[in-house]
């Protein structure tokens, strides 16, 4: 329960970081003179979807943070049985952490109007996603031959919730992904392009910190951390 209230208020903290970016806390009105001068008006030239971006990265970490909460709560029963970490985990972490980083790099080439270095970082974290992607069936099948079930094990039913709906996310990311690369085929760098590459490389960050969180925690290691929580708060 501890580990799940710190990593929403994690979520609040970035959700604030990102929404005092866009200067969202700004008030133009109390400003006299040229609008164009005042201070803190440029909200108004802020993409609406960065805004959106902010909103919907918030409510899926408190979604996650739920989980999680319910994670803790569930293996107070006796018929707990932790997991096995499947090898091939840590596997998909790496890729995972390949395709972020990759979407950085995308990010740095529209910045510079490299029109070819951004089609290459985007295939790339594209396709290193990809491999994540299928590398998490293959820890689902790996736990399956192992004897955990849905039926027989809550822990199995959990790793394949939680896992799952990151998944899902990503699926939704690749979707969005798709779509700048096909911007990325025009004959140069627009604001749009360049936008949309920011946008992408924002969502694989986020999706990578829930990701290192969901390890740790099927890994045993917020139970460590919030055990140590505890002992301080006693």
């Amino acid at each position: 329960m501890i580990a799940a209230l710190i990593f929403l208020a994690i979520v609040v903290a970035i959700a604030g970081w990102w929404l005092s970016r866009q200067r969202l806390f700004s008030k133009p009105w109390l400003e006299t003179g040229n609008a164009g001068l005042a201070p803190g008006t440029e909200a108004i030239n802020q993409p609406a979807s960065k805004v959106g971006l902010g909103v919907f990265l918030a409510v899926v970490g408190a979604l996650f943070a739920l989980f999680f909460s319910a994670y803790f709560m569930r293996m107070e029963f006796p018929d707990w049985r932790t997991l096995a970490m499947p090898r091939i985990v840590w596997f998909n972490t790496g890729a995972l952490v390949l395709s972020s980083i990759a979407l950085q790099m995308a990010v740095v080439a529209a910045r510079r109007g490299r029109l070819q270095a951004l089609r290459q970082d985007l295939l790339a974290g594209a396709a290193a996603a990809v491999i994540f992607l299928v590398g998490q069936v293959l820890a689902w099948r790996a736990l399956a031959e192992l004897g955990y079930f849905a039926t027989s094990n809550p822990a199995y039913s959990f790793f394949v919730l939680i896992t799952g709906v990151h998944g899902l996310h990503m699926i939704g990311g690749l979707i969005a992904l798709a779509r700048t690369a096909v911007q990325s085929a025009g004959g140069e760098v627009t604001e749009r392009l360049r936008t949309g590459t920011e946008l992408c490389a924002t969502y694989w960050h986020f999706m990578l910190l829930v990701w290192v969180i969901i390890v740790a925690l099927l890994a045993g290691w917020l139970n460590e951390f919030a055990d140590i929580c505890r002992q301080l708060l006693v």
